[in-house]
């Protein structure tokens, strides 16, 4: 028998609604983004994003009922939203809505943290492809507020390997891109400038690298002040980073270096933990760059790696139902969870 999940997703500044089958199969995904209302401010503000999920939740919630050809929230079998980690109040419009949603039509509700909702999305079949049920799986969340290695000993069954000690790799990604003027969201913007630019042409540190006790960490501070220092240098040398060629190097310099160190980390735990398969997920698993270097290595050590399709690597709700079918699945969450009672946790941790 069919289960059919309606989630709603607002950890951040996507609202976000979606109705997933089973775990696996996509009904309905709809997102309003807010990245032309922030982009003014360089960054998220958190303020206006909560306001905003205000204005958009209904109208997201109506949309993915309709495109999963659902006339009333009754029709869904259970109801998920991301309850954390996330910007506070964001994530209490979500969580409202959601209890709202379960009051109505008497459907339990699932709390389900967004990191895990990323790890899912790996779970959803797009074009016939998925992520299987291959454990343990080495999974590299990396995105604008985490950077973690996580071993996934089975379903819902998580040992945090590693993260990071300092910035995220999206944040370090936001900051090089406002230092060298390429505008927000970084990640795409370094992308961008990074395509005509030449990898190797400035050196940049690959942190952690060498560093036993730290094996599975990462730290992307350095990484960042060591581009600041190189745009002072050129600079004191009459020569202005934020000029497009110059630019582009930089760019491409450094997402080369943020690429090499998640990738080489995530390969060293797959190899140490005898991993059967490998999963990448969050918004700077978008990145091609990263993609095409995690994809050649896997291919080299023999193992599967599965990265979500680019709809899918960035916020959304459909991520967060498939969580909430595992979750409901393989733990006894439907019988200890009151969903009416749920309070939002803005620094929930996975493991």
């Amino acid at each position: 028998m069919t289960t059919r999940i309606f989630a709603i997703e607002t950890s951040c500044d996507e609202t976000a609604a979606a109705v997933v089958a089973d775990g696996r199969d996509l009904l309905s995904n709809q997102v309003a983004s807010q990245i032309e209302i922030h982009r003014r401010f360089g960054g998220i503000y958190p303020e206006v994003a909560s306001r905003q999920h205000v204005l958009a939740i209904q109208t997201v919630v109506q949309d993915a009922l309709a495109e999963a050809d659902l006339s009333w929230i009754g029709q869904a079998d259970l109801l998920a939203v991301t309850h954390g980690p996330g910007l506070a109040g964001s994530l209490l419009v979500g969580v409202n809505m959601a209890k709202g949603l379960a009051l109505a039509s008497g459907r339990p509700l699932i709390p389900v943290n967004h990191l895990e909702g990323h790890v899912y999305s790996n779970w959803i079949r797009v074009d016939g492809r998925t992520a299987e049920d291959l454990f343990p799986t080495v999974v590299l969340i990396v995105s604008g507020g985490h950077t973690e290695l996580v071993l996934m000993e089975g379903h819902c069954r998580y040992r945090c390997l590693g993260s990071t000690l300092d910035d995220a790799a999206g944040e370090a990604f936001d900051k090089v891109a406002r230092l060298l003027g390429l505008g927000f969201p970084g990640g795409p913007a370094i992308q961008q400038a990074g395509e005509s630019g030449d990898p190797q042409r400035f050196p940049l540190p690959r942190p952690l690298m060498q560093a036993q006790e730290h094996r599975f960490n990462f730290s992307f501070s350095g990484l960042k002040t060591a581009v600041l220092h190189l745009a002072r240098r050129l600079e004191q040398e009459g020569l202005d980073p934020r000029e497009p060629r110059l630019a582009a190097d930089i760019a491409a310099s450094f997402q080369a270096a943020v690429a090499e160190v998640l990738v080489a980390k995530t390969m060293d735990a797959a190899r140490a933990f005898r991993a059967r398969q490998i999963c990448i997920c969050g918004g700077v698993s978008a990145n091609r760059v990263l993609r095409s270097l995690a994809h050649a290595q896997a291919q080299e050590m023999g193992l599967p790696l599965h990265i979500p399709p680019l709809f899918l690597c960035t916020d959304n709700a459909a991520m967060i139902a498939a969580a909430a079918h595992y979750r409901a699945t393989y733990t006894e969450i439907l019988d200890t969870v009151d969903g009416m009672a749920m309070d939002i946790h803005a620094n929930l941790p996975l493991a």
